[in-house]
């Protein structure tokens, strides 16, 4: 059985049909549609039409590098290995909406099917997903497209996981003060939902954001914002992390100007360096998502939707994956489960 963590939403919620029962739907499919040889073309992504070729091919495609991906990775394999009938290509992008456009023609001229990504500019790709999901099944994960043609939504409530974050500052700053928020494009869906669920939770507070700074995927661009930001504000008193590297960047920073420990720090994900600091306390807390569950369940679920059953998708084609908030407190217990997730 694949591991969930403990806040999982509910299998009824998202109802996930056994491997052998997909196995059999796949097989069924094949003998319907017959063992003509392909033809290089994308299979229909219409709820039940199966195609030609024996195997299905499906891709999970990254918004960039990051250990976050990796962990994806493994959900992507586990469900692969729960799918003998079904291929997937697990395509890392580099930040840029050129990179993706790139990947996604590739896919689709070697016969992918179904397409999960997680969009880097979702207003600007709009006409790009929007081609793909004509020729075959598109999907969003981690980061929405809202206004394309993407058949649903699987990931995080991003404005309820800014508003975590945003609890979070209240606790680390009850006086109030100044604080910088930092993430790699602020255009990207999710960014933009943290930032306001971040901005609605402190609302009210003597905290006051100063700005929003990006650093379009590069560590070290991601590093020198938070050592400017020192320099220029030194009576500043928190620093926000909205993507899963820039708090190790920010505590990088902070190291080399000897203010660990004085800035308040809240962070997104479970880099180790930001696991390090939740249990030294250089970090007052992240909040995780489970990109596992947005490799397992992309595949698995893109495969029922060809398979021509789409009964899991809600109205509002949103199916949402639970966060959870680590701090000191369960900061062990979190790191032995990811521990497993990666096989170590």
């Amino acid at each position: 059985m694949r591991p969930f963590l403990e806040n999982d939403v509910p299998r009824a919620a998202i109802p996930i049909v056994p491997s052998g029962l997909l196995i059999a739907a796949s097989v069924i499919a094949i003998i319907i549609s017959g063992c003509g040889g392909g033809d290089g073309k994308a299979e229909s992504a219409a709820p039940g039409s199966h195609g030609q070729a024996a195997t299905r091919k499906l891709a999970f495609v990254t918004n960039l590098s990051a250990d976050f991906w990796n962990i994806a990775k493994v959900g992507v394999e586990a469900a692969k290995r729960e799918l003998p009938t079904v291929s997937v290509e697990f395509r890392t992008g580099d930040g840029t909406a050129a990179k993706q456009k790139e990947i996604v023609e590739d896919l689709l001229v070697k016969g992918v099917v179904g397409i999960a990504i997680s969009p880097v500019d979702a207003a600007n790709q709009t006409a790009m997903l929007d081609q793909a999901a004509a020729k075959g099944l598109l999907i969003c994960q981690d980061s929405d497209a809202p206004a394309s043609q993407r058949a649903f939504y699987l990931g995080t409530d991003n404005v309820s996981a800014g508003r975590a974050a945003g609890e979070m500052v209240k606790e680390a700053l009850p006086g109030g003060g100044k604080i910088m928020v930092f993430v790699g494009k602020k255009d990207q869906q999710n960014a933009i939902e943290r930032f306001q669920g971040l901005r609605e939770a402190l609302q009210g507070t003597s905290i006051t954001v100063i700005d929003l700074r990006t650093d379009d995927g590069d560590r070290a661009r991601a590093k020198a914002n938070a050592a400017d930001t020192l320099v220029k504000y030194p009576d500043i008193s928190g620093m926000v992390g909205l993507w899963a590297y820039n708090v190790p960047a920010i505590l990088s920073a902070l190291r080399d100007a000897d203010k660990s420990g004085k800035v308040k720090v809240v962070s997104f994900d479970e880099e180790d360096e930001t696991l390090d600091g939740v249990k030294s306390g250089t970090v007052q807390g992240t909040v995780v998502q489970q990109p596992y569950e947005f490799g397992y369940r992309s595949i698995i679920l893109m495969n029922r939707y060809l398979s021509g059953d789409t009964s899991f998708i809600p109205a509002d084609k949103k199916i949402i994956v639970s966060t959870q908030n680590i701090k000191a407190a369960n900061v062990d217990e979190f790191r032995a489960k990811l521990k497993k997730l990666r096989g170590q």
